[in-house]
């Protein structure tokens, strides 16, 4: 299977129709489209992590009270699919912010804008995925290790910070990892609120060009090389983590 691609590609590098990528209009679509993209997944990554951490602390030894809404916030983020997400934060929420004194503050420039309800999509996504992991995470850290440094008087910040924390990410390096070129291709979804990222650029150029195959298949090769960093990246992390012993 490998071998039919790599034959299906060099025919399309050979025989496809590849003049429109010499316009210098395209190629700038293009390096901000993948700079769009980019910013998207490093940006809500780690506000939806910032957020995961608490909402997976409160599922795992929250009171009621704090672990009843984060289970349903996960229940729901992970129950959605992340378009209609998208859309009713776009076209709902940001619908009723024209004709109120949103309108008229300071803050009406940028939610204007379809960016700010993308990014807010995203994040609440993998908050609400990652919190579910980190709630496994949290429990998986061993309690004897808790107990003694409690028993050690360790400020329980301290605790959190230096011993809990650490160890639970350890254990979910490969799982965000994994969440991370996920979310690098979910970026695409933005796309249907008007954010011209990747896959956008490559439908504007289809759109513009008749040519289908060849905009797509530059596409898929830039998410490969994307998502073969993050890869590579998270490696590089897991190396440099010490090795849990028994």
């Amino acid at each position: 299977m490998a071998v039919v691609a790599l034959g299906l590609v060099a025919l399309a590098v050979i025989y496809g129709r590849w003049e429109w990528l010499a316009n210098p209009k395209y190629q700038m679509l293009f390096v901000k489209g993948i700079w769009l993209s980019i910013w998207l997944t490093v940006v809500t990554m780690c506000v939806g992590m910032v957020l995961a951490i608490p909402i997976g602390l409160a599922q795992a030894v929250g009171p009621w009270y704090l672990a009843a809404p984060a289970r349903v916030f996960c229940t729901v983020i992970r129950g959605t699919p992340l378009l209609m997400q998208i859309w009713l934060l776009y076209y709902g929420l940001g619908s009723l912010f024209p004709g109120t004194w949103v309108q008229k503050s300071d803050l009406w420039p940028i939610l204007r804008q379809a960016w700010p309800y993308a990014v807010v999509a995203l994040s609440l996504s993998v908050a609400g995925y990652e919190g579910e992991v980190l709630r496994g995470a949290f429990k998986s850290v061993p309690h004897g290790q808790l107990e003694a440094a409690k028993a050690m008087g360790i400020p329980r910040f301290t605790l959190f910070r230096r011993i809990w924390l650490p160890q639970a990410l350890q254990r979910v390096l490969p799982t965000i990892g994994g969440e991370t070129v996920l979310q690098l291709k979910s970026t695409p979804l933005v796309s249907t609120i008007t954010i011209m990222e990747t896959y956008a650029v490559a439908g504007r150029i289809r759109q513009d060009t008749f040519i289908i195959y060849e905009p797509l298949l530059l596409l898929a090769v830039i998410y490969m090389c994307l998502t073969g960093l993050i890869v590579l990246l998270f490696r590089w992390f897991e190396a440099q983590t010490p090795s849990r012993t028994a």
